[in-house]
């Protein structure tokens, strides 16, 4: 046992004297009666004070070691050379022993700090005044002053962490080895700045020019991420990979609870979250199923069971080993028709105990449930590394309504086209550009994704058409009185010709080339129906 306050980083450090300052007061009760039987002497502030003088916790208030009262409502309280003092005094430095003698200051061997909940209260919308009420000034620099000089303190920032140190504690009698006094510095300066982050992303607001009006991008950026969580492995096996929780809490892989199925991996969750966000920006119930991070097939359905076969119908061979995607919660039936193909996981809002029953007798497959559907107009960021730097956008917020279409050919698109139209560029949105959908019936007939051009798009998808047709024993095409939609303009009538062939009879695209009179002419000459959106609906 070392002597009281004095260690190397690596040595344990006989905790006697602690602070207690949280706003989440879960587990601080237990935590601070563990230290009172150690015979901890305990420094409290405030609404923690008054907890542990409840709960008969006996309790040394700041301001008695301060002389100094809490002000401004609280703003100010432990900001205090007493206090910081205490938590960053090396005990073995003889100019801080010194000043630690001539200025009446304790040492604080452990401090247990939360913060205000700035977080919470921006995710429910509150004002901008409580916002800024809800930045915690003392808290962050508890945080730092103790886990900067954890080779002598011990700073706990997260409940969780309260159990295993008190059986540390008391299996020790009253001291904390290095390693564990590193670990929490570790994790109080990473709540630090994750909380600092939403602050300034908070300022920024989410998007470029947003709800505080900023004209152009911040010219530096905070990016955090909490509860690391290991999975499976990398886009390949012999990659590690992690998840992280950033930014408020959306419905999607990220937050989703998993029911069952074997460990997630990097490629489960992108595919989960583009599969999620694709059915997502559809009102009607709708399936999909992704694979690679583009759409296999997607369809609207009277319900999840119809819409999953019809999305399934659209490529069956590429659909194996993919994941399904719903955005309303599954029933029996819809449970029973996923099981019918080999699924790597499936994910939806909710599963009813029907669902639940027969996912079960799939053990591997991984169920995740959201709890409700994402809303694919949030504001949002997008972020994505690169060597030496981040690329950063808003999210695609874009959606087109009939109403937004402008028709350029002759022939206008009937109504039964033009809800096709609308369905069928709401999934090109979510394929790999270069991108072209084939639709007929609110489902994908044939999709053409990441190609490197679009006349290829164009004709991946008829192919995908065409075999689809052949394997369900069909004499003609499933594209014959399809719809197509192009996430970009087409730069030459080939592409709208390859379509044709297929059989398609509307196209909807962005337009804006150079050659849109060329390719208007060529719909016109083949009796098509074309409207542009203005929208592009890139994604690489």
């Amino acid at each position: 046992m070392t002597a009281a306050g004095s260690a190397a980083p690596e040595g344990r450090v006989r905790i006697e004297r602690a602070l207690l300052s949280v706003s989440d007061k879960t587990g601080i009760v237990d935590f601070a009666k563990t230290l009172a039987r150690l015979g901890v002497e305990i420094l409290s502030t405030g609404g923690t004070a008054r907890v542990l003088a409840g709960a008969g916790v006996p309790i040394v208030a700041v301001e008695e070691r301060t002389g100094f009262p809490e002000i401004m409502g609280g703003r100010v309280k432990t900001l205090h050379p007493a206090i910081h003092g205490g938590l960053l005094a090396r005990r073995g430095d003889p100019g801080d022993r010194a000043a630690m003698t001539a200025h009446g200051i304790a040492p604080i061997d452990l401090a247990a700090v939360n913060l205000y909940p700035f977080e919470r209260t921006v995710a429910r919308g509150a004002g901008f005044d409580a916002c800024i009420e809800t930045i915690d000034i003392g808290g962050p620099a508890l945080l730092r002053s103790a886990a900067k000089n954890h080779a002598r303190v011990a700073v706990l920032s997260d409940p969780r962490d309260y159990g295993w140190a008190a059986a540390a504690l008391e299996a020790s009698g009253g001291a904390l080895d290095g390693a564990a006094r590193r670990r929490l510095a570790q994790a109080a300066f990473a709540r630090a700045a994750a909380y600092d982050a939403a602050i300034a992303e908070w300022l920024g607001g989410e998007r470029f020019g947003g709800e505080l009006g900023l004209s152009a991008p911040p010219t530096r950026i905070a990016v955090s991420g909490a509860g690391g969580r290991t999975l499976r492995y990398g886009e390949n096996p012999h990659q590690r990979a992690a998840l992280y929780r950033s930014g408020p809490a959306r419905p999607g892989a990220a937050t989703a609870e998993q029911i069952q199925g074997k460990p997630l991996g990097y490629n489960n969750i992108a595919d989960a979250d583009a599969a999620f966000a694709l059915v997502c920006e559809f009102a009607s119930p709708a399936a999909a199923i992704v694979k690679h991070a583009t759409p296999c097939g997607a369809a609207l359905g009277a319900g999840p069971a119809a819409a999953f076969r019809a999305a399934r119908a659209c490529d069956p061979v590429s659909a194996f080993g993919g994941v399904a995607a719903f955005n309303r919660p599954l029933d029996a039936a819809a449970a029973r028709a996923v099981c019918e193909t080999f699924m790597e996981a499936v994910i939806a809002p909710g599963a009813d105990a029907g669902a639940r029953a027969a996912f079960a007798r799939k053990p591997n497959l991984r169920l995740l449930l959201t709890g409700a559907p994402a809303n694919p107009a949030a504001p949002g960021r997008i972020l994505r590394s690169t060597p030496g730097g981040l690329l950063v956008q808003d999210a695609d917020t874009a959606r087109v309504s009939a109403a937004a279409l402008r028709v350029v050919t002759r022939r206008r698109p009937a109504a039964r086209e033009i809800d096709d139209l609308l369905f069928a560029f709401g999934v090109c949105k979510h394929a790999r550009s270069n991108a072209v959908v084939f639709a007929r019936g609110g489902a994908t007939v044939g999709i053409g994704a990441g190609q490197t051009s679009r006349l290829d798009a164009a004709r991946d998808a008829a192919r995908k058409a065409r075999e689809t047709a052949g394997a369900a024993g069909e004499s003609v095409s499933r594209a014959a009185g399809a719809v197509a939609a192009s996430d970009a303009f087409f730069p030459f009538a080939d592409g709208l010709a390859a379509a044709a062939d297929a059989g398609v009879t509307a196209v909807v695209q962005p337009g804006g080339s150079v050659r849109d009179a060329e390719v208007i002419a060529a719909a016109d000459a083949r009796g098509l129906a074309m409207a542009f959106t203005g929208v592009r609906c890139f994604r690489h």
